[in-house]
């Protein structure tokens, strides 16, 4: 079997019950899951082996991630999905152990700290795009109906779990100061 099937080769592609361009808002909602899927991969290279509780939440989260790519993928009729509720729960269950192993957060943060941190602010924003684009299609057709609360948890998931890799790491957390209370 080939890697290519040149079908792509007019700018359409296939979901599961349609052919569509490749600019479909379904295409661009699955393909930034897909995105952030690989940038987890990536943040996994950056975190020790004393993030083994959060190095093991990604490797699920990575699971999952695949899971609601094809449900977003499947246009045909559907009463059930690969995407559950439960995943939204479990997300809560480690922000709150996250959020409870972090100082108490008073004030914006800006992004960075350790390579693994920053990675995880990153998976957020990419996160939070993904979300946008699941929206966008909720607005026309039916999704998965733990897509976009799964999706707001995840973002939540990962600024908590980037504030304890910090903390972990001995890093202090950044605070935003507007630009005009800087000196000059």
């Amino acid at each position: 079997m080939k890697i290519y099937t040149k079908s792509g080769d007019e700018g359409n592609t296939h979901l599961i019950g349609k052919k569509v361009p490749k600019t479909d808002m379904r295409v661009e909602a699955y393909g930034t899951v897909d995105e952030l899927n690989s940038l987890i991969g990536v943040t996994l290279i950056h975190l020790s082996d004393q993030h083994a509780d959060i190095r093991k939440d990604l490797k699920k989260i990575q699971q999952e991630l695949f899971d609601l790519g094809g449900d977003l993928a499947n246009v045909t009729d559907r009463d059930t999905y690969y995407m559950q509720e439960a995943f939204i729960t479990d997300l809560e269950d480690r922000i709150d152990v996250y959020w409870e192993e972090s100082p108490p957060l008073e004030r914006f943060i800006l992004p960075g700290g350790q390579s693994g941190a920053a990675y995880l602010h990153q998976c957020r924003t990419v996160a939070r795009r993904a979300e946008r684009r699941i929206v966008d299609v909720a607005h026309e057709e039916q999704i998965p109906p733990a897509a976009i609360p799964y999706m707001n948890r995840l973002s939540d998931y990962f600024f908590s779990a980037s504030r304890v890799v910090n903390v972990r790491e001995g890093y202090e957390d950044t605070f935003y100061d507007a630009s005009r209370n800087q000196p000059e």
